[in-house]
Order: C-alpha cells, then structure tokens, then sequence
C-alpha cells in the first residue's frame, strides 16, 4: 500500500497538484423517530416520537417556529383569565400542545379536596399511564425519576393520531423534515463561509520558473488564508513568467448558491402548507408585483379556519373539570370589517 497521503494526487514529474480545506460536519444528529412504538416499560406508555427532539425541533426554521407562535399568541389574546388558569399558564399550556401534539392540566385541590386550580405539567415529561386516568411526571431517563400524580388529577389534550390512541401527534409532522432541511442548508451554508471556502477552485500553475520550493510556500499561504481573516490577498512573483502561467479555475459555486435558494424557498413552502398560515402573517415579502392579497381578509380567514377550532378542542377541559375554566372572546383581528 502507499504511503502517500489520501489527498495526494499522482501527476508527472515537475508539476505539484494537492487538495486543501478539511470536510466540515454540519449536519445535525438529533433524533427525532428514534421510537417505533407506544412500548410499555412497566408503569408508563413511551411516545412514539421523541418527545425531546420535538422540542428543540420547535426552533429549526424561522417560519415554522414563527407559525406556532401566531397560532399561540392568537389564542392567548383571545383567552379570558380566571381563577382557574392564569393567562401565563395557559399560554404555556398552548404552546406545548401546539409543539408536540399533548397538552396536560393538573388539577390542583383545596383543602376541601376540590379542585382549585388548573396547572400545566409540560408536555416534554409527561407520560400516560397504564391505568386509566394514570399520569406521571418524567424529567429523568430513569424511573426513579418519575412522579405519579393523584389518579384523575390531569387532562390531556391530545392531537388524534390515527394508529395509536395513548399519545397525540403534532399536525406539521409531514414537514418537519423539510424544516430540518432548511436548518441544514442553514448551517451549511453559515459553516461554508466561517471555513472560508465560499470559491471553490482549482490553482493551476504551468509557469517553469515556479520551482518546488515556490510550490510550498503557496500551499502555506492559502492554508493560513482560510477560516478567521479570509479574503486575503496574495502576491506571487515568477521571474520571466507568462500571463497565462497561473490560472484559476472557479468549481461548483454558481450550482452552490442556486441549490441554497432552492432549498429555503421549498422547504418553506412546505413548512407554511402544514401549518397553513397564510405568509402575509408571518412578515413574509411577496416575490411578485401582487403581492399577497388583503392582510385583513387572510387574518379574519386564518382566524375562523384555524384559531376557532383548537379554542373548541381546548373547552374539552370544562367537561372534564365540571367548571367553566376556560373562556374565549374574540381578538380585534376577529372584529375588524371588511374594507368599504
């Protein structure tokens, strides 16, 4: 086997030819469907989904971060506190059923014994019982980590899953690779300029002056040119050299900007399609003379098509408590007239 390096190329004698600049990781290993299975343990269900990679998937991508928290925000400005559920907790409890498909309420007794409060437990480290109206509290990856919480002592809004009925399923699952598409050519494109690399290309040099000595010098100069304090500038002096003599041959940077753009126009596109927010709502500016449309109409039409009904899957917890803890007014969004 030879002992030259990998990156060394064969070429005839007199001409030096060598590759420079390391691969650099930039894809992200979380794993989100690391779970196949509702699996029992014994004394909880496990999700079928990672409960935590859907957690620090909520801030992949600017638009499907900023499409749940219109979605939060329109339900908070509409929801009306109460003794029951203050409106930072519900804020809180809406937030993680938006994120990850589960919402829990505790309900907190008196001294009576009757309830007096409603409490979030966050979604990330609940699990459902064996038991009906089972629940547990799981901050830790052992069981002695968990808590069991009063038998009946919590609702759970769920996002209805069609193969399985213990855990609910977020709604934008079917984009979230395309999310986690978007943040990978994010941050590949971020590393590809921190390494300097922005140009790929060839350094040709068919000059006769440029001995192996020059060679080694330049190599050394481009290698200290990369990362911090790159777009430097080079002199090189060949005596007697033709104008021809050294060539730069640019590779792959034209296909590598189009590639970019084409990734984040489609991967938000997608994102935008499972969470259905119109994108007017999300600040975004329309490529085209038209524009979006109407801002007022797509507001009042998101509100009725999307807000309306979550605030009526959330009133399930009256009928559960037996007590009217929640209330819904509409938001000035929804009240504003149609123009003219």
């Amino acid at each position: 086997m030879s002992d030259e390096p990998a990156a060394a190329v064969a070429a005839p004698a007199g001409s030096v030819a060598f590759a420079f600049g390391d691969a650099t990781p930039v894809l992200d290993r979380r794993e989100i469907f690391d779970l196949v299975e509702v699996s029992n343990n014994g004394r909880w269900y496990e999700p079928p989904i990672s409960q935590a990679g859907l957690g620090r998937c909520y801030r992949m991508a600017a638009h499907h971060q900023s499409a749940i928290l219109l979605k939060r925000n329109l339900l908070v400005s509409s929801f009306v506190p109460s003794r029951w559920l203050s409106k930072s907790d519900f804020s809180r409890w809406a937030l993680d059923w938006l994120i990850f498909g589960n919402g829990y309420l505790e309900s907190v007794p008196n001294v009576a014994g009757r309830p007096a409060l409603l409490r979030p437990s966050p979604a990330a480290y609940t699990r459902v019982g064996l038991k009906p109206g089972q629940f547990f509290y799981v901050p830790g990856m052992w069981l002695k980590d968990a808590t069991e919480f009063p038998t009946g002592a919590v609702h759970q809004l769920m996002e209805p899953d069609p193969l399985q009925e213990i855990y609910g399923m977020p709604e934008y699952l079917s984009s979230l690779q395309a999310g986690l598409l978007n943040e990978a050519a994010t941050l590949f494109r971020r590393k590809y300029y921190i390494n300097g690399s922005h140009a790929g290309y060839i350094l040709y040099v068919s000059e006769e002056g440029f001995s192996e000595g020059d060679s080694q010098k330049l190599r050394e100069a481009m290698r200290q040119s990369k990362g911090p304090g790159n777009f430097r500038n080079f002199f090189l002096h060949i005596a007697k050299g033709k104008p021809e003599g050294v060539k730069v041959i640019p590779i792959g940077e034209v296909g590598a900007k189009d590639a970019f753009t084409d990734i984040k126009d489609m991967t938000a596109q997608d994102m935008l399609a499972a969470h259905r927010v119109p994108p007017q709502l999300l600040g975004i500016v329309p490529k085209n003379s038209g524009g979006f449309g109407n801002v007022v109409d797509a507001a009042r039409t998101f509100y009725q098509l999307e807000i309306v009904p979550i605030q009526q899957r959330m009133l399930e917890v009256n009928d559960w408590l037996g007590a009217p803890a929640l209330a819904f007014q509409p938001p000035d969004v929804a009240q504003i007239a149609a123009p003219g």
